[in-house]
């Protein structure tokens, strides 16, 4: 009884990392916001848009990581956040802000 509790675990585990989308070099460092005071002075890189499934949702649990590595590919630094479910990142607009 005592392995059927403990073998789930290390599968469940494995599953969810396997998933997961690796983030970026820098991606880490990028600044999320969705107060547009943060974004003055900032200069746009370019639109985001976290991928959908085919029935138009986004991955929860990926979400933040792709719109990063977006951040990322765009050269910017900031990323200002104008929609996503759950207060998960899915669509938003990349900029280059000082530091």
């Amino acid at each position: 009884m005592l392995c059927a509790r403990i073998l789930p675990f290390p599968v469940v585990v494995a599953v969810l990392l396997a998933a997961c989308v690796s983030l970026a070099r820098g991606a880490d460092k990028v600044h999320l916001t969705k107060n547009a005071s943060d974004i003055s002075g900032c200069t746009a890189a370019g639109n985001i848009s976290v991928p959908r499934d085919s029935t138009g949702q986004v991955d929860l649990v990926d979400a933040e990581a792709q719109f990063r590595n977006q951040v990322i590919g765009l050269g910017a630094n900031t990323g200002f956040i104008t929609s996503g479910p759950l207060g998960i990142p899915a669509e938003g607009v990349a900029y280059r802000c000082p530091n």
